[in-house]
């Protein structure tokens, strides 16, 4: 294990999962460089601003934005994407654009910039429906939508790119749940949490399919992680992070004993249900590394957050959900 202090570039830092790696990465000695649109507003780091700490507001699609963020890096974590498939679908073509075609030219920037480790967030969605207990990162992807099957194309450009000077790792997460500060409350635990507190009511749709599940501070966890193995050990290498498979009434019910039991959970009929079960062992069993956190530790966070008034007007505002952000910004 290495104590290596590295500079970072984290690209969509100040999204969901950037709002805690970023604070992390700097109290673990790092120095992070953040590339971000900063379409949920510019203020997201305002307690951690010093000198190691560079953000540039930019497009992961202008070659010259890209350029003046690797400036000195030694390291990505690209994070950037238009996440989730409602959001990519509304403009397909802006999807393609900033999942995929940014990509190699992201990675062959980098290593013309001289950074030795490249940290791609990739998805558990690639793998499709999985007729299996567990689903192993040796099973085939068949992504069943555009954005997953994007996320799929960028792994083989990673591994095509890859070379003797730049180390690549390949993560692919479970749904990430729990506080952050700049909050999603469009995902399966986020949305069951906010909904129970504040209406005492959970709509559950269908309810049978399984939701592999992460908090939040075990995804950033992961991260910091992937910064102290040692090259040899995760060059190349492809890993499943998730922690808890349980089906979204099962969720909804953990959710009740945290938020109270006389909240009325209501089953909806839908056509979607998708379900798989991703498999963590081989990250385990690899790198040693286990999440420590449940669901139940993300909800008890969310309910504490609107206690304290961290997520104020909640229902109203299209920053806590990416498809209504997306319709309310004219990017392009």
């Amino acid at each position: 294990m290495s104590d290596r202090r590295w500079t970072v570039l984290v690209t969509g830092g100040a999204g969901y999962v950037g709002s805690v790696l970023v604070p992390r990465l700097l109290e673990a000695g790092h120095k992070v460089h953040v590339l971000d649109l900063y379409l949920y507003g510019r203020d997201i780091f305002a307690g951690h601003q010093g000198p190691r700490l560079k953000e540039f507001q930019g497009d992961l699609r202008d070659p010259k934005a890209v350029a003046e963020a690797l400036k000195g890096c030694d390291a990505v974590i690209h994070l950037a994407c238009i996440s989730n498939d409602p959001s990519f679908d509304l403009d397909p073509e802006l999807g393609k654009s900033i999942n995929f075609d940014c990509f190699r030219p992201l990675v062959r920037a980098s290593k013309a910039a001289g950074v030795e480790r490249f940290v791609y967030a990739s998805s558990s969605s690639v793998y499709g429906l999985k007729d299996i207990p567990n689903v192993t990162e040796d099973e085939s992807l068949e992504p069943m939508t555009d954005y997953a099957k994007y996320k799929a194309l960028c792994e083989e450009v990673l591994a095509e790119e890859r070379s003797p000077n730049l180390t690549t790792l390949t993560v692919r997460p479970a749904t990430v749940c729990g506080y952050g500060p700049r909050l999603r409350l469009d995902l399966t635990v986020n949305i069951l949490t906010s909904h129970g507190y504040n209406n005492r009511k959970i709509t559950v749709f269908g309810g049978t399919q399984k939701r592999p599940n992460l908090h939040i501070e075990d995804m950033v966890g992961f991260y910091l992680e992937s910064l102290r193995q040692p090259a040899e050990k995760i060059d190349g290498k492809t890993y499943n992070v998730g922690f808890e498979n349980h089906t979204v009434m099962h969720i909804a019910e953990m959710v009740r004993e945290v938020v109270g039991k006389g909240v009325e959970i209501a089953v909806t009929p839908t056509d979607d249900l998708r379900s798989y079960h991703i498999s963590s062992d081989k990250v385990r069993r690899e790198l040693g590394f286990v999440a420590k956190n449940t669901i139940t530790n993300a909800a008890e966070d969310l309910v504490r957050a609107f206690r304290d008034g961290k997520i104020p007007n909640w229902s109203n505002d299209p920053r806590y959900v990416n498809i209504k952000l997306m319709k309310s910004v004219n990017l392009r």
